[in-house]
């Protein structure tokens, strides 16, 4: 049984190598998702296929895809 990482945004930016601007418009596009939020603090948390997505986000705009065409290639995912 694998344990669920969390992750908060400032995490994801250094894990993924996107700014923290970059994830908070891809948020806002829905291009990525957050898997929580803290009720106190507010804070979102993410988890390890916001990585993936990510990954696969960044590896599309090296090909030159625009984040239109993006969106919907990762809608599926």
């Amino acid at each position: 049984m694998s344990v669920l990482q969390l992750f908060m945004i400032k995490d994801v930016a250094r894990l993924s190598g996107h700014s923290i601007y970059t994830l908070k418009f891809y948020l806002n596009l829905g291009l990525i998702k957050e898997v929580g939020r803290s009720p106190e603090t507010r804070f979102r948390y993410f988890d390890d296929s916001t990585l993936e997505r990510l990954s696969r986000i960044r590896a599309f705009r090296k090909q030159g895809k625009s984040l239109a065409e993006i969106q919907s290639l990762v809608a599926d995912c």
